[in-house]
């Protein structure tokens, strides 16, 4: 059986894109420029422009059925993030996942908050021993 092919990975522009769009749902052009926009100034020809390369590498779908055409993400964020992630793990960390979390809680303050649901993970992927 021939495993399915990955989608795409998005570039930091598209994956900002994607974040409005999993935050917000379906929207026109005009919503997400204007949503950018409130961070960093954004063209709507640039933004167009994005979403017409994402809706032909998969990663949007349009609907066409209204005057402004209407943009939705195609894979749900959980599963862009884990493939981001899987990808991660395997160019920089050599395919070592406690590598990546080393570095991740060596790189950043954690809150108390965090780290109880990484133990909770942790002892869940351990089946519950302590």
């Amino acid at each position: 059986m021939t495993p399915q092919p990955q989608p795409p990975r998005p570039t930091p522009a598209e994956l900002e894109i994607l974040r409005s769009l999993w935050k917000h749902g379906p929207s026109t052009v005009r919503e997400v420029q204007e949503r950018l926009d409130a961070f960093r100034p954004t063209g709507y020809t640039t933004v167009l422009k994005l979403l017409q390369i994402m809706t032909e590498k998969g990663l949007v779908r349009r609907n066409e059925s209204a005057r402004a055409h209407v943009y939705q993400a195609m894979a749900p964020e959980e599963a862009t993030q884990k493939q981001l992630v899987r990808d991660l793990v395997d160019r920089a960390f050599g395919g070592s996942a406690s590598q990546l979390v080393l570095h991740a809680l060596a790189t950043r303050k954690t809150s108390r908050r965090d780290l109880a649901r990484i133990r909770e993970l942790l002892d869940e992927l351990d089946g519950g021993e302590r």
